[in-house]
């Protein structure tokens, strides 16, 4: 099925560590092995799974961000991250020493674009001063069509991202907006 979207012009697959736990992130990566080169892959970071697979907390800790980075690689079957966002803001953890720890995984090739999901101004800005927060997913749905305004990330320079997105070109980078 997903290679099947791929081949119908989706350029864009969003996964997370926390699906399955783990489990969507192998199963894009195997679909999307043999044509990584033509999509971009976004995947999410800030949970504390426990050896049962449970979800158990919020992790956003540097030592533990840069392990769950190579371990999605891993079952991504990729080299590189196209845009890693933060699942949820993790009240404990500074912004800053988040935003830090993506910089140096941009820097080493790792990451390619800086995201945030369900952040609030405060932390999109204090994020977006350390790393340039490259896009910003937000709640939307159908179901309740009132999304925060994209205000707040246009005045610290992101770009916005409701819940669903698609490619209108067929190049990868249109999807970022880049």
């Amino acid at each position: 099925m997903v290679r099947s979207a791929a081949e119908r012009g989706v350029t864009l697959f969003d996964t997370a560590e926390g699906y399955g736990p783990y489990t969507n992130e192998g199963l894009v990566g195997e679909a999307l092995q043999p044509i990584r080169d033509g999509v971009l892959v976004a995947t999410k970071f800030g949970f504390d799974i426990n050896a049962n697979g449970e979800t158990v907390g919020l992790s956003s800790r540097p030592g533990h961000l840069r392990k769950v980075v190579e371990a999605s690689l891993r079952r991504l079957r990729t080299d590189h991250i196209d845009v890693l966002y933060q699942h949820r803001v993790h009240p404990d953890i500074p912004m800053e020493d988040v935003a830090g720890t993506v910089k140096e995984l941009i820097a080493d090739g790792k990451v390619r674009h800086f995201g945030l999901s369900e952040a609030s101004e405060t932390s999109i800005c204090r994020a977006h001063a350390v790393q340039p927060v490259a896009v910003i997913q937000d709640h939307y749905s159908l179901w309740m069509r009132e999304p925060r305004s994209p205000g707040p990330a246009k005045g610290c320079g992101s770009g916005w991202s409701p819940g669903v997105r698609s490619a209108r070109d067929s190049s990868p980078a249109a999807s970022l907006g880049t």
